[in-house]
């Protein structure tokens, strides 16, 4: 009991929340390391869940308890791993991990040091951890969100002016949008055919390139086949192009490591500056053309 009797409550406190969160993450990396593909990623995701089980083993010494994992926390970063992508779901989990260590520094324990280092190298790990196909392909699907979300957005500002009839805009932009997704995947599978990558099949790119486009232009016409006021419509549009923008800016910013504020407002700013200008152009249409609402 010499041990545990030399840390104060608070400590103790502390050190059982860090042994909950040990034994979660322990069980996380060991439900991974299970189903992630690959043997060297399996190593790996095997060795940091028995580190996070030595740890805690190592606090359990000082609180004289066990703690039971939460598993609520396992199951979310499990699902959201196998859903988003294992680097994406880790990499939220670490940077939750980023209090803990900073916690784990203030400690007046020997082993603090060592199990902090244990927790920034488990991170070095992970960042050249793993060749996921949803981050091999994550180019392809920038580039067919990017081009829909500037192009589609611009057209149907453009469309709201000059046709100022919601359906006929819903399917001038499906059309525009079928046609362009199509062209995109074109594009993208002569680019990686000419780049002769070896981990990058063309025609997959091709498809995610495509797939990502379609989406975001049935997403983006959406408002115009549920609403009747042209205006509503593209006020909705633009705000979903928004939330588009803002969702796969915070996936791309933790799985890449981007800065999110920085990327969300250079996509945010292009594609509402386009479709400003384009909502300009489909005015200057109706008047020169003499189109009346």
């Amino acid at each position: 009991m010499g041990i545990i009797a030399m840390i104060s409550e608070e400590v103790r406190r502390k050190l059982l929340n860090a042994q909950k969160s040990e034994i979660s993450e322990h069980y996380i990396y060991k439900k991974l390391s299970e189903t992630i593909k690959g043997k060297h990623n399996q190593e790996i995701l095997k060795k940091i869940s028995e580190d996070e089980l030595k740890h805690y083993h190592i606090w359990k010494k000082y609180t004289g308890k066990d703690a039971k994992p939460s598993w609520l926390r396992v199951w979310k970063y499990y699902l959201l791993s196998r859903i988003f992508g294992v680097t994406f779901g880790l990499k939220l989990m670490e940077k939750g991990e980023e209090k803990a260590q900073s916690n784990y520094s203030r400690l007046n324990l020997p082993e603090a040091k060592i199990i902090n280092q244990d927790e920034s190298r488990h991170e070095e790990k992970l960042v050249g951890l793993l060749d996921e196909e949803k981050l091999k392909y994550i180019g392809s699907v920038v580039l067919g969100l990017n081009d829909a979300l500037v192009e589609l957005t611009g057209a149907l500002a453009g469309f709201t002016l000059a046709l100022q009839n919601p359906k006929l805009v819903a399917t001038a932009g499906l059309v525009t949008g079928i046609a362009a997704s199509f062209s995109m995947g074109a594009s993208e599978y002569l680019s990686k055919r000419a780049e002769e990558k070896e981990k990058i099949s063309p025609i997959k790119a091709s498809v995610y390139t495509g797939i990502a486009y379609i989406l975001t232009v049935l997403l983006l016409i959406m408002p115009y086949l549920l609403l009747r006021n042209i205006y509503a419509s593209l006020a909705w549009t633009l705000a979903n192009a928004l939330i588009v923008i803002s969702v796969f800016t915070y996936y791309v910013s933790v799985a890449k490591d981007y800065s999110f504020k920085k990327k969300f407002l250079e996509m945010s700013a292009i594609s509402l500056g386009v479709a400003g200008f384009s909502f300009g152009v489909g005015f200057l249409v109706r008047i020169f053309l003499g189109i009346e609402a």
